[in-house]
């Protein structure tokens, strides 16, 4: 199964699962509710910090703004041009360090540490004859893919400013959704090969 994970064993590895997710949740709570520019920049700072904590793979991870730096642009300019700057410089710094950090848990924490941390969520649907096991295995998988799914759009973008000399245009989304599709089928077949979410380790 296509994996963001990256092997170690670093302090967030050792977490466990469930504290990152609820510490990530919990921060974006607070976030949502700061204004100050420099507290997002120093939340920025730890974020990176903690890449850093991981080595030179750890820092190769951040990459993943490339695939972003179009949207956030675009944000910025718009605040630019509606006189509200220091709000747009506000949410892209919001959204990076949401980002990064969704993303640091998922390059260290297994998909199958991630299922067993999201499950007690939806134990209550076992009244209903619901296996808890699956809505939390469709939750771990979007909280797994969607850094991957930011870093396929980069690759495709650089590739057509490389043939192009454009950025960004409409035709990207045609290739970005074969891909999605097929990276789709790639985990639907592995998690068959696996018994299906029952097949997880336990």
């Amino acid at each position: 199964m296509i994996s963001l994970y990256l092997q170690g064993d670093s302090w967030a590895h050792r977490l466990r699962a469930g504290w990152k997710l609820l510490a990530v949740a919990l921060a974006s709570l607070v976030l949502f509710q700061v204004v100050s520019v420099w507290a997002y920049l120093a939340s920025l700072a730890a974020v990176i910090l903690c890449y850093a904590s991981l080595g030179r793979e750890g820092l190769a991870q951040l990459k993943l703004l490339r695939s972003l730096s179009f949207v956030l642009v675009l944000l910025l300019a718009l605040h630019w041009l509606s006189g509200t700057l220091n709000d747009g410089v506000v949410i892209v710094l919001r959204l990076v360090v949401m980002i990064l950090a969704a993303n640091f848990v998922s390059i260290t924490t297994r998909l199958d540490d991630m299922l067993e941390a999201v499950q007690p969520l939806f134990r209550p649907l076992g009244v209903l004859g619901v296996s808890p096991r699956k809505p939390a295995l469709g939750v771990a998988l979007v909280l797994r893919f969607a850094p991957h799914m930011l870093l396929v759009y980069g690759l495709l973008r650089e590739a057509w400013q490389a043939r192009t000399g454009s950025r960004n245009s409409w035709r990207l989304l045609a290739p970005f959704a074969i891909q999605s599709l097929r990276m789709s089928d790639n985990v639907a077949e592995a998690l068959k090969a696996r018994g299906g979410s029952e097949g997880l380790s336990r």
